[in-house]
This record gives structure tokens, C-alpha cells and sequence, in this order.
């Protein structure tokens, strides 16, 4: 069993391990104070353990729509939407018992194949389209849960029952970040509703996991900021040593009880907290970005200002090590009524910083060790719903990856004619959350930990590893 767990890098508080912290008083709060300060040790956060596998890519940036974009007028074109626009959708028609579905929805975006692979893309993501080589495209993406906050839940903890780890503190708790002074796990921008702080929760996993939200979506991103970063009453001297009693009766207390995570986490995190003070302004800023670079990523245009700043801080997360990005959108894809017309301002927000990231990521040599994946909740329906829109839709939808790890100008998966669910190569959360792992190098079968007397993992009992998907 020992040797299980330390495969599966699980964390359990057995006599052994306590009688050795207790011998040594070297938990991992102890091993983070030291890191601060001798600089020669690695703490918690930068741990670096043993993989499973070898590694495809070093870090993931993704990039999520929330609300749920149309896969039928982005990704996945249908033209029998279109030559029966206006008539009843017959359930039987795509396997349902069903009399009528609705009424079908065309799309009146043109769609064309890019790139040497031939994916089709539409006309809504022209920039994108420049980059359909690097693109790795599955159509045939499905899920449960019709509400938002369910379905936000399974796509970003894996589970919508009890609150479970976010896929980005699993990625941290498996791989430790690259970064002394960065935690493992940022997200920028992330929703407040539908779960909010649990889709980039630690849950039972050690705290130091959580991820670290700067903003909100429901705010412009230029308004985001990391609250009490800088004291300007105390200097750097005065906090070290404030920090330093108040750590020491942390220290005297975890000495006491030999393991306690929540107190390990709280010396790890104000660790961090005070070397964020020198790191952190510096990355916040894009002073240190040329004029070029902003352009690329839109910033100064007032379609992709907003989305563009969060693409660029990503890429500037990803070069200094942090393991597992966010960037989301606020919550302006729920298209139940004019989806077009919602589609195109949508497209116009994202479709150059997305490129950007890509073209930048890319020429930095970062790109061949970032998988940056795009997606959402779920899609949308191919009938109407209200006036022009669509409602949601779990049984297929489209998810794309790119970089590190994954075959580019590929289409993967099939749907039927009318995009209402998989006909070839169906692909579940649980495999798209294997796959992510497996790309990092982490068996998501052995990446567990033991909480209420069982192991637990980020795909429950589920998932399979898509190698076909796979560079």
C-alpha cells in the first residue's frame, strides 16, 4: 500500500509519518519556511515529483467560454440545418423517441476548410482560422448536466455531487509549479456564479492547490487587481520579521500535532503571499510588452481589450512556470435568443487574442510545451429556442487543443447530420480530463488522494486517454 501511494503521490497521515515529523519537525510548512530562507530548497508549491509518464507539455492554458458557444456556427458545419431551416426536428430522425425536437435552426455563417488538415472553421474566426494547423478540433465532446451550474462543475472538478479538487489544483497537487514565488494554479477572470470559487477550488486537496483569482468575470479586467499586495506602511524588513514570529507559532503548533495540512498550508501560503509582494506588480503590467505584442493580442482595440490583456498575462504566467492557466470570458455565451448576432460580437471579443496567444506561445518556443485547450460548459441545440436562439445542449459540442502534446489540423469525432449528438469517436469530459493529464505526464488512474477512506481522482471511476489525439 505504501508504495501505491507514493506512486499516486497521496499524502496520508499514517503513525509513520507522524512519528517522523514529529522526529524531525519537517512538514511542508516547515520546508517552505525553509526554502524562503536559505533560496536552496524547494517548497510545497515547487515540488517536483516523479511523474508517471513522460511529459507531452509542461502546462495547460485554458481558455473558457462560459455559457456555452454554438458548435453548428463555429466548428462543426451542418447543412442540413440550413435545407430545413424552419421545419419540426423529428426526434427519431437523430435516434430520439421524441415527436418533435423543435423547430431546425440553420446557421447562416459560411463555413471553409483550413489549413494542410482541411478544418472547416467559420467565417466568425477568420484569425483563429490562420492557425487551424496547430488546432487539434473535437466535435463530438459531451457531458451531463443541462444547467449551468452543474455542467460548470463537471467541467471543471470533474463531479457535480460534493465539492470536489478543479482540475487546476490536481495539476499543481501532481506536478508542483516551476516557480518559487508563483503559485501552480491561476485563473483570470473566473465566474462568480454557477459554483464560482469551487471550479478552481482545492477541496480536500492540500490548500496551497487552490487556484489564485485575479478579478472576476463580471468585471473589466483592467479593474482586476490582487487586493493587499503591496504594504506601503511596513518596508520588506519590518513584514519579513512580523511574518517570521507569527510563522514560529505556527511552526511550534504543527510540532505539536505532527500533520495538520490546513496549518501546512497556511505557513505555505503566507510564504508565498510575501514573495508575490516582489514578483507579482511586475508580471500584472504590460509595460514590459512591446507595442507589437499588445497589437497582436488586440489590447487597445475595444472588441479584445479585455479578453487580449487576459491572453497576454496567461502567456506571462505560462513563461514563469505557472502550471495551469485559466482565462475565461464573462458570462456572455448564453445564447437563448438572436445567437447570431450574439456570435459574431462574441467572435469578435476572442477570435484575435486567442491567435495571438497561439502566434505568441509559438515564437517564444513555448507553444511545443503549452497545451492550451478551449472550451465550454457544453453547446448549444440545433433547433430555435425564443427568438432566434438556441438552449443548451450536453450531447455534443465542440472543444479544441493546441501545442503541446496533441496532433494539430486534426478533426476528431463525428456527429449526425444535425449536430444533435456523436456518431464516431465520442469523447466524455472524463477522457478529455484523462487526455489533459496524460499529456502532463500524470496517469489519471494513479493521481490520488486519500480523503474519508477512499482515493479519490479527478475522474472518479471514469475516463480513457484519447491517444488518438495524441502527437
Amino acid at each position: 500500500m505504501r508504495d501505491r501511494q507514493k506512486a499516486c503521490y497521496q499524502f496520508s497521515q499514517s503513525t509513520t509519518r507522524r512519528e517522523m515529523l514529529r522526529q524531525s519537525a519537517c512538514g511542508f510548512g516547515q520546508i517552505a519556511l525553509a526554502a524562503l530562507a536559505s533560496q536552496t530548497c524547494a517548497g510545497p508549491v515547487s515540488r517536483k515529483p516523479p511523474l508517471h509518464l513522460p511529459p507531452r507539455a509542461k502546462r495547460v492554458i485554458f481558455l473558457f467560454m462560459w455559457g456555452g458557444p454554438s458548435q453548428v456556427d463555429f466548428f462543426d458545419p451542418k447543412p442540413r440545418l440550413n435545407a430545413h431551416d424552419g421545419q419540426d426536428l423529428a426526434g427519431q430522425s437523430v435516434g430520439v423517441n421524441t415527436k418533435s425536437l423543435g423547430k431546425v435552426l440553420g446557421s447562416p455563417f459560411r463555413f471553409a476548410q483550413h489549413g494542410e488538415g482541411g478544418v472547416w472553421i467559420s467565417e466568425l474566426l477568420p484569425h483563429l482560422a490562420q492557425q487551424a494547423d496547430r488546432l487539434c478540433v473535437i466535435n463530438s465532446m459531451h457531458t451531463e448536466g443541462q444547467a449551468h451550474g452543474e455542467a460548470l462543475l463537471r467541467l471543471h472538478t470533474g463531479q457535480a455531487n460534493l465539492v470536489r479538487p478543479s482540475v487546476g489544483a490536481w495539476v499543481s497537487y501532481g506536478l508542483g509549479s516551476e516557480s518559487d514565488s508563483l503559485p501552480g494554479f491561476i485563473t483570470l477572470s473566473p465566474p462568480r456564479g454557477h459554483g464560482g470559487v469551487q471550479n478552481y477550488g482545492s477541496a480536500f486537496l492540500p490548500a496551497i492547490h487552490q487556484g489564485m483569482a485575479i478579478g472576476s468575470a463580471e468585471i473589466p479586467f483592467t479593474k482586476a487587481a490582487v487586493t493587499n499586495l503591496v504594504n506601503a506602511r511596513r518596508t520588506a524588513d519590518m513584514q519579513r520579521s512580523q511574518l517570521d514570529l507569527i510563522q514560529s507559532l505556527n511552526r511550534q503548533h504543527l510540532e505539536r500535532v505532527a500533520v495538520d495540512p490546513r496549518i501546512e498550508g497556511l505557513i505555505a501560503n503566507y510564504e508565498l503571499a510575501f514573495r508575490l509582494q516582489s514578483t507579482m506588480p511586475a508580471i500584472l503590467s504590460l509595460d514590459d510588452e512591446t507595442q507589437e505584442t499588445q497589437q497582436l493580442y488586440g489590447i487597445g482595440q475595444p472588441a479584445t481589450d479585455n479578453f487580449g490583456r487576459q491572453c497576454l498575462l496567461a502567456r506571462k504566467f505560462a513563461e514563469r512556470g505557472v502550471r495551469y492557466i485559466q482565462v475565461s470570458t464573462n458570462y456572455t455565451w448564453d445564447h437563448h435568443q438572436h445567437v447570431n448576432d450574439s456570435s459574431i460580437n462574441e467572435a469578435q471579443r476572442v477570435d484575435r487574442p486567442m491567435a495571438g496567444l497561439l502566434q505568441d506561445l509559438a515564437r517564444r518556443g513555448l507553444l511545443d510545451e503549452t497545451l492550451v485547450v478551449w472550451g465550454a460548459e457544453f453547446g448549444r441545440t440545433p433547433w430555435a429556442q425564443n427568438i432566434h436562439g438556441r438552449n443548451h445542449h450536453t450531447k455534443a459540442f465542440t472543444v479544441w487543443m493546441a501545442g503541446g502534446g496533441v496532433r494539430g489540423g486534426l478533426t476528431y469525432g463525428v456527429t449526425d447530420d444535425f449536430g444533435y449528438a456523436p456518431t464516431e469517436n465520442p469523447v466524455h469530459m472524463h477522457d478529455l480530463h484523462a487526455t489533459l493529464l496524460h499529456i502532463l505526464g500524470l496517469d489519471h488512474e494513479r493521481l490520488t488522494y486519500r480523503h474519508a477512506g477512499r482515493d479519490f481522482r479527478l475522474t472518479d471511476v471514469h475516463g480513457d486517454v484519447v491517444t488518438d489525439l495524441l502527437a
